[in-house]
C-alpha cells in the first residue's frame, strides 16, 4: 500500500491490526502450549477491537486531516505485523508471543509520535495525538491483562 496522506496511513495502521488479529486467531488453535493458545485468542480479540476503533477514527476524523500529505513518512522504518508465516505465532511461546506483540505496538507508537512532530496543520497533529493516546491506552492495558494472565 502506498502512504500518501494521513487517511492513508490510518487506514494501513487498521489493516495491520486487522492482518495481526487474523494471524493470532490462526495460531491460536495450532499452539500446543495452553497458556500461549489462551494468550493468541485473547491478543486476536484485542487486535480485531483495535481494528475496529481505529476504523471509527477514520470515520469521524477531521476531513481536512486526513487528506494532509505525509512526505517524510517514507523515512520511517516499515512496520512489521509478523514475519512470512501467518501462523508463525503457533511455535513460539507466551513470554515471545508477548514480547513481539509489545514491539509491533511500540513501533506504531513510535511512528505516530514521528508524524505529531511533522504535522503541519493542528488537525493532523491532534489526529496523530489522538491515535498514540489510543495505541498507548491499549498497550497498558495488554500489559496488564498480559500480566495477570502470566500469573496463572
Amino acid at each position: 500500500m502506498e502512504i500518501k496522506t494521513f487517511e492513508d496511513l490510518i487506514d494501513w495502521t487498521r489493516q495491520l491490526h486487522a492482518h495481526l488479529a487474523r494471524c493470532l486467531h490462526e495460531s491460536a488453535s495450532l499452539n500446543k502450549d495452553e497458556r500461549a493458545s489462551a494468550l493468541l485468542d485473547y491478543l486476536s480479540s484485542h487486535e480485531s477491537l483495535l481494528d475496529k476503533t481505529v476504523r471509527e477514527f477514520e470515520r469521524q476524523a477531521d476531513p481536512k486531516a486526513m487528506k494532509t500529505r505525509l512526505y517524510d513518512y517514507l523515512n520511517h522504518k516499515p512496520i512489521t505485523a509478523s514475519r512470512a508465516s501467518d501462523t508463525h505465532y503457533a511455535d513460539m511461546a507466551f513470554k515471545d508471543i508477548a514480547r513481539e506483540i509489545f514491539q509491533f505496538h511500540d513501533q506504531v507508537m513510535d511512528l505516530y509520535t514521528s508524524l505529531i512532530g511533522k504535522a503541519e496543520i493542528p488537525e493532523a497533529k491532534s489526529l496523530m495525538e489522538d491515535l498514540l493516546a489510543l495505541e498507548e491506552h491499549e498497550a497498558m492495558r495488554l500489559s496488564s491483562q498480559i500480566n495477570r494472565m502470566d500469573d496463572l
